[in-house]
């Protein structure tokens, strides 16, 4: 059995790192379709939702799980 209070992030922290990986596997599955190969050449490849809006709900994710990493709740603040 596991003490609650030994452990490093609470449920919310949890909560916000799952957030934030959903977030980020969003972001791959944006930027991910079909490709170029040798003999034929496919411009999609290019478009905006793989070259600048997927990168962007990344960071967005990763930045997000950093929060939830960060992120303290206040009973933890009180006791120290």
């Amino acid at each position: 059995m596991t003490d609650k209070k030994n452990l490093a992030f609470g449920r919310r922290n949890f909560i916000l790192l799952t957030i934030g990986m959903v977030i980020v596997i969003l972001g791959f599955l944006l930027m991910s379709g079909a490709g170029s190969n040798e003999s034929t050449f496919n411009p999609d490849i290019f478009s905006p939702m793989r070259i600048k809006v997927a990168p962007v709900v990344c960071f967005i994710g990763f930045v997000s799980m950093i929060y939830g990493v960060m992120y303290r709740t206040k009973d933890k603040e009180s006791k120290e």
